[in-house]
């Protein structure tokens, strides 16, 4: 347990020092599905880098990010998780009639309310990383569409540790 919170601290202290951490710049609401069919809902807070991390010559591709702070109810499983995902991504455009479309890929934290979701699957601990790939479309208004694949692990850390998948579309409101 110790790990854990000196790895989620870490995580939240570097986002209070990154200067965009500051600025709400969207919010997320979305639905999923688990590979045992048990629906998810998650709503998320987007804190957008500041400036591309790198940009193509002629400014057709970028790489930028955001950091992804979100609370998730597993229906039917009987926990809800936190979770705070550094997430990268890469712009394709200029835009197209509007829209410009992106791909996605994160590892993060994540904390759940009880690890033993169901008389089957045990988590193992609280704790599991987040590993996130996602693609989408941005729209002129800032707003986007999504769809993501989420993978929950302890990489070990407990003797059990037997993951959970999700699938997951989503709308971002541009704040």
């Amino acid at each position: 347990m110790r790990k854990q919170s000196l790895l989620l601290g870490s995580m939240l202290s570097v986002m209070a020092f990154s200067s965009s951490a500051w600025a709400l710049d969207g919010l997320t609401f979305e639905v999923g599905q688990t590979n045992e069919s048990t629906q998810t809902y998650r709503v998320g807070a987007q804190f957008d880098f500041t400036n591309p991390l790198w940009r193509s010559d002629g400014g057709a591709v970028a790489l930028g990010g955001y950091w992804d702070a979100g609370l998730t109810h597993w229906s039917g499983l009987g926990s809800d998780s936190i979770s705070l995902t550094p997430m990268f991504r890469l712009d394709f455009g200029p835009d197209n009639g509007g829209v410009t479309p992106f791909l996605e890929a994160g590892i993060g934290a994540s904390v759940f309310s009880e690890p033993d979701l169901d008389d089957e699957r045990d988590l193992g601990s609280n704790f599991q990383f987040e590993d996130r790939l996602g693609a989408g479309v941005r729209f002129a208004s800032g707003s986007e569409l999504g769809l993501r694949y989420y993978h929950y692990s302890n990489a070990g850390l407990d003797e059990s540790n037997p993951g959970i998948n999700k699938t997951a579309l989503y709308y971002r409101f541009d704040i």
